[in-house]
């Protein structure tokens, strides 16, 4: 029978702490040109803290290349948390670009589109 953890928060905790340093490790210590500025939106722990999806989004730059980037980084970004996080495993890291931000703008553009059109008709 599976013991229950005393902090059940415990994954989110670590997947916000990870978000945190990870952004910390990007902006100031890799030095990949292909890595614009990036946004780190959100990160899923999986129970085992084995693995981590890290979502971003990009400012400036190709989102596939930046994401090609971050994926190669990634065993450089995960020695940088082995060495801030006090976690036993430190996950294997695995980005993915975030569209959530290109949707909802293009959710807007369609409201906007349909309020004009509307009121074009009254």
């Amino acid at each position: 029978m599976r013991k229950k953890s005393s902090t059940p928060n415990r994954g989110f905790r670590v997947a916000d702490q990870i978000q945190r340093d990870l952004t910390a490790l990007i902006a100031r210590e890799l030095k990949d040109p292909r890595v614009g500025m990036v946004t780190i939106q959100a990160v899923e722990v999986t129970p085992d803290y084995a693995h981590a999806k890290v979502f971003f989004s990009v400012l400036l730059g190709d989102p596939n290349e930046c994401e090609i980037a971050l994926n190669q980084a990634a065993g450089f970004l995960r020695n940088g948390l082995f060495k801030r996080l006090m976690i036993h495993t430190v996950p294997t890291l695995h980005f993915q670009f975030d569209r959530t931000t290109e949707r909802a703008a293009d959710m807007n553009a369609l409201i906007a589109k349909a309020v004009s059109s509307r009121a074009q008709d009254d």
